[in-house]
């Protein structure tokens, strides 16, 4: 996807790490009435635990995946799908304020670990995460306030009152890194919200109502950094739920480098990098933060980086 005055500069990068899938999720399962139980009454079926964001992970820093007797009983489940194997994988979630559904010594976050998993542990991690959240916290009808029943194996919910249906939500945001005029540099924000003091990345907000994807990075950019922006080029999507956003990713050229400001409210500091200034970013050796390895902003700084030696 292009905008109209977009020339094609390079290749579409391969997928951000969440991106990739790997699991088949078997849709076609999910009407039988029986499966949640079935899969669970069966032995040889695997379990993705979800503690709010954090899933046990195994020695090697893989996911580690359980029976179904070994989790606790106030967990939610979903069917998420079949490995390669054809073994069926479930997700069990819980809030964070509540118990772990199972017993671990050690847990990672999909945003601090997802990008160092295999492709098919990536996605499942991805898709458990997001699919988790919204069977935690949505079990009431938003119509009504009736208290929801499961249906699909955990990929709807029917409100036994009002009749309505309720699916899981997922809010469109852009993600967008800004190209110098001249294309030699990267301009990056700084978020007042970071924990961490010199933590720089893309532009991104959400979509809103009425709104196209384009229009939504011209407004977004230019409220955050100041910067009218033209040659809109997409780069790639991937779902983060925090709580639940699908991210599609975009480069995008300055019109007038000169114009970069800080909003000063919610970016307090914006800077125009060099490629050789992100390298030494990327491998840990500058005074700045980038974006971990889990999240599309990472994926698009990257991208450009390797746009030239």
């Amino acid at each position: 996807m292009t905008s109209d005055d977009t020339s094609s500069r390079a290749p579409l990068p391969s997928l951000a790490p969440l991106a990739r899938g790997g699991l088949d999720r078997s849709a076609a399962e999910r009407t039988q009435p029986d499966l949640l139980e079935r899969l669970r009454a069966d032995a040889g079926t695997r379990v993705l635990p979800a503690h709010a964001d954090r899933a046990p992970l195994d020695e090697a820093g893989r996911l580690l995946l359980v029976a179904p007797h070994d989790v606790a009983e106030h967990a939610r489940w979903a069917f998420l799908g079949r490995d390669a194997d054809g073994t069926a994988l479930l997700v069990a979630a819980t809030a964070a304020e509540e118990p772990a559904p199972v017993e671990a010594e050690r847990w990672g976050a999909l945003r601090a670990v997802g990008g160092d998993l295999p492709a098919d542990q990536s996605g499942a991690f991805v898709e458990a995460v997001s699919l988790g959240r919204w069977l935690v916290d949505a079990p009431h009808c938003a119509g009504c306030g009736a208290r929801l029943e499961d249906r699909q194996a955990g990929w709807a919910r029917r409100c036994p009152a009002c009749d309505r249906e309720h699916f899981p939500r997922t809010d469109p945001a852009v993600i967008v890194g800004v190209i110098s005029s001249d294309g030699e540099r990267l301009l990056l924000g700084r978020n007042a919200l970071w924990a961490a003091a010199n933590m720089f990345s893309t532009f991104a907000g959400f979509v809103e109502a009425g709104e196209s994807l384009e229009t939504t990075i011209v407004r977004e950019v230019e409220e955050e950094a100041g910067v009218r922006v033209a040659r809109l080029e997409y780069r790639g999507s991937q779902a983060w739920p925090y709580p639940r956003s699908l991210m599609l990713g975009f480069h995008a050229h300055a019109i007038d480098d000169a114009e970069a400001r800080a909003d000063g409210e919610e970016i307090v500091e914006v800077r125009w990098f060099t490629r050789e200034e992100l390298r030494a970013g990327l491998r840990g050796e500058a005074d700045f933060g980038l974006p971990g390895a889990a999240s599309i902003a990472h994926r698009l700084i990257v991208d450009w980086v390797e746009e030239r030696p």
